[in-house]
């Protein structure tokens, strides 16, 4: 999500719209206040590699939900 997130940030500052629907301003918020509370936990360093290994070394312990 935070990876999502950071992407969409920097399309949108290359792309440079500067006139924004409320709808569109809306979705900035939503959009800086999840980066900014995802950015003081650990999954900000998460990668889907990481996330990939953890899932095969977690598969051996044949856990249920």
């Amino acid at each position: 999500v935070y990876q999502l997130l950071t992407d969409l940030k920097q399309q949108r500052k290359e792309s440079g719209k500067t006139k924004q629907s409320s709808g569109q301003q809306n979705l900035n918020t939503i959009m800086y206040e999840t980066l900014k509370y995802i950015s003081k936990t650990p999954c900000r360093y998460q990668s889907p590699e990481i996330v990939r290994e953890f899932l095969v070394a977690m598969k051996d312990h044949k856990l249920t939900k």
